[in-house]
């Protein structure tokens, strides 16, 4: 009689790590009782079974794309050079850390969903080595256009679902009993932001799961305009697929990758040392050249596939103020409001903002607001992009008035 695999769900849980067992088909899934852990390493004694470890939110970044074709050999490549493009680089050395997961395809489109995990620690892996990886908002059934939060180790993550495939997922820096409205307005600027790319990712309904029956919803409900469910989170199950993630030991591959540099250096002592005769040399020379005749011609071949991905770079260059959050000329805006001292009477008669420069015309009752004012616009880290010109201001009939300028250098082409 052959024997059921069971399997060991590594989950993280609202504040700790949670364990849950996963048996053969039609077995409802069980948590079990284990002592909390903060880090997948304190599990000092696991159940007999297959370790399947969910990484949490925060250790990894979602990159929804849509692209134009239906290739799915292509997918891997195109999420490689768009995660690139973004300044998004997996370690080499820490195995593999990236995976691609197709939403929706046709013959012309297709929606994909690209994760980068940063390479994790050794306490972010436990003393038994898993049999595979996931990510934790793949853990949970979800059905239909659904927008789910969640606390996960204390924390506020959210993910948009699109007719019951995950399309992105995010990490808040909200750890409050409830979702506030900081982080409902997380959630609505993740919204607009896929939307400027092409992606539907309006959710019709949102659920928050939650052991607390008193959590609050009505921040979200308001903020999002949606009708938000209270529930308990569901019991984790397995993807299908799984996916292809498998983060290796860092320090052991590299010591691996030494191990191979310092034998290839060796063998090539060696070549150098059997091929050093001046008549071998000649026949090398006549050999490099007969090459690089040959690697010209194909540099000619292929130089129309240069010219395209240049024109493609290029198309994402003038799309990155529109993408890009830091350059959201509301969200700027805010920054600056949250800066004037509170009950001064200062008010802005003028603020022209763009994503790289701003100019502030105002007045105020009294010229300490406005000292106190231009202190907290230097001292904003939301606006630390800016170089600040700060002139004393001038008094007229109304009070005080003042211009004030900033600007961020543009990025080096």
């Amino acid at each position: 009689m052959a024997k059921s695999s069971n399997h060991l769900l590594l989950v993280p849980g609202e504040i700790t790590w949670e364990v849950w067992t996963a048996g053969s088909a039609g077995t409802e899934p069980a948590v079990v009782d284990s002592p909390p852990a903060a880090k997948p390493s304190e599990f000092d004694k696991l159940p007999p079974g297959d370790v399947i470890l969910f990484f949490p939110v925060k250790a990894l970044t979602a990159l929804p794309m849509q692209v134009n074709t239906g290739d799915a050999s292509l997918f891997a490549d195109l999420a490689a050079t768009h995660a690139e493009r973004l300044g998004f680089r997996p370690d080499p050395f820490a195995g593999q850390l990236t995976d691609v997961f197709p939403l929706f395809t046709n013959s012309e489109t297709s929606t994909i969903l690209s994760v980068i995990l940063r390479t994790p620690e050794t306490e972010d892996l436990p003393k038994r080595s898993p049999k595979a990886f996931d990510i934790s908002p793949r853990a949970f059934s979800v059905k239909g256009n659904t927008l789910s939060l969640w606390r996960e180790l204390g924390q506020w993550v959210f993910a948009i679902h699109r007719e019951g495939k995950l399309i992105y997922c995010q990490a808040t820096a909200s750890s409050s009993p409830s979702p506030n409205a900081a982080l409902a307005r997380e959630v609505r600027i993740a919204i607009a932001q896929l939307s400027l790319q092409g992606l539907d990712a309006s959710p019709s309904r949102a659920t928050i799961w939650s052991s607390d029956p008193q959590t609050d919803t009505s921040h979200i409900s308001k903020t999002l305009s949606l009708q938000t469910d209270l529930q308990p989170r569901p019991a984790p199950t397995l993807p299908d697929p799984m996916s292809k993630l498998l983060p290796a030991d860092v320090r052991s591959a590299r010591r691996e990758a030494a191990k191979r540099r310092n034998f290839t250096l060796a063998i090539a002592a060696v070549a150098i040392a059997y091929l050093g005769t001046a008549g071998y040399l000649g026949y090398q020379l006549w050999k490099t050249h007969s090459t690089t005749r040959d690697l010209n011609a194909r540099v000619a071949q292929i130089s129309p596939e240069g010219a395209a991905y240049a024109q493609h770079i290029a198309k994402w260059d003038e799309l990155e103020y529109a993408i890009d959050v830091n350059y959201n000329t509301i969200d700027i805006l805010n920054r600056v409001a949250q800066s004037i001292p509170p009950n001064s009477g200062l008010r802005l008669k003028t603020a022209d903002v763009s994503p790289t420069e701003i100019r502030l015309i105002g007045e105020a009752p009294q010229a300490q607001s406005v000292n106190q004012f231009s202190q907290n616009l230097t001292k904003n880290n939301d606006l630390a992009a800016f170089e600040w010109q700060l002139p004393e201001p001038k008094q007229s009939t109304r009070g005080w008035e003042f211009v004030f300028t900033g600007t961020t250098p543009l990025p080096a082409p």
